[in-house]
């Protein structure tokens, strides 16, 4: 089998579809069919945008000569440049066709990253594994543990609940977006996600994120240069403070299932229901767009209680489970 090839920043269309196959084909054999693949917007947006602050290095092994072409499988590292996490990774996608596995594909995706975390100084590395399948024994094998099971809730959008519409305490107030952060809004919206420092995080490596008004704008902007719609609602505090906010991703326009990026409310103003009030005004804002979006999917720790509280009155049910994985070693 030829060497490993270092997908760059500028992919061409084949490397794309070479890519979204491998992705696509595991997609089918390792989840249940109720769970959309991803869409080629994603797989494209991935290889061609880069994350904040981040570094990623992308590797395939094309499928053995005389075959049908292609890649056999890929991998996707994602080194953080950032201060508080430079001495931790994150593998984003690690995946091999089906009908290629236990040729060691995977073994060889594996040891070609582990060379450059080394090589990195990064003492860890984490990944999303699937519970039960491939990929957990994979990554057992490979000495990765479980550092924080989370489980993935959707809500079904056709489903008639009854329920009410958003409500703010008096002197609160909505304010909403599409696409990236404004920029005037964007100093407020960073101090609202320090709400998100304390969200379970078991015992990954990886630390809480300093946030200010660039990061978020970049953040959001990076998220649209890939193809993403993002939908944005805050709730003004009477002060003008940003007291809690939720935010959506579709990841094209014909996704039958959008992404609960994140809900979160701060500290001083928890317990007035912002939460579920943000919740269901972004709902309306995503009916109003009158797309084909079906549902809406989104994962919370195990011992989140406070956004399952959030959830499950508006209707979010418990699809599967998954875990981060972590391998540690000495730097």
């Amino acid at each position: 089998m030829s060497d490993l090839l270092h997908i760059g920043a500028s992919p061409t269309e084949a490397d794309v579809d070479a890519w979204h196959s491998v992705v696509t084909a595991a997609h089918a054999a390792d989840l249940a069919p109720t769970v959309p693949a991803p869409c080629w917007n994603e797989t494209a947006g991935g290889l061609r945008v880069p994350r904040v602050r981040s570094r990623h290095i992308n590797l395939a092994v094309p499928m053995p000569r005389g075959g049908s072409g292609g890649f056999a499988g890929v991998a996707a590292l994602r080194l953080f440049d950032e201060a508080e996490n430079r001495t931790t990774a994150w593998i984003e996608r690690l995946a091999v066709r089906p009908e290629m596995r236990r040729r060691g594909i995977g073994s060889r995706l594996w040891e070609a990253l582990r060379a450059v975390l080394t090589e990195e100084g990064r003492t860890s590395v984490g990944l999303e594994i699937e519970l039960g399948g491939a990929g957990e024994q994979f990554a057992l094998a490979c000495d990765f543990r479980c550092a924080l099971s989370l489980r993935v809730y959707v809500l079904d959008l056709a489903r008639e609940d009854g329920a009410p519409g958003p409500s703010l305490p008096d002197g609160y107030r909505f304010l909403e977006w599409t696409g990236a952060v404004p920029s005037q809004h964007a100093p407020a919206f960073a101090l609202a996600h320090q709400a998100m420092a304390d969200v379970p995080r078991g015992d990954l490596a990886m630390r809480p994120r300093a946030w200010d008004a660039e990061r978020v704008r970049v953040l959001q902007q990076a998220d649209v240069d890939r193809g993403v719609m993002l939908l944005t609602v805050v709730a003004l505090a009477p002060d003008g403070s940003h007291a809690g906010y939720s935010v959506l991703g579709l990841p094209s326009p014909d996704a039958v299932r959008a992404k609960l990026y994140e809900t979160a409310v701060a500290p001083a103003h928890r317990g007035l229901g912002l939460g579920r009030a943000v919740s269901l005004r972004n709902l309306e804002l995503l009916r109003e767009q009158r797309l084909p979006v079906r549902e809406i999917a989104g994962t919370m720790a195990d011992h989140n209680e406070p956004m399952r509280a959030v959830g499950k009155p508006l209707g979010y049910r418990r699809e599967r489970s998954i875990k981060f994985y972590q391998a540690r070693w000495d730097g």
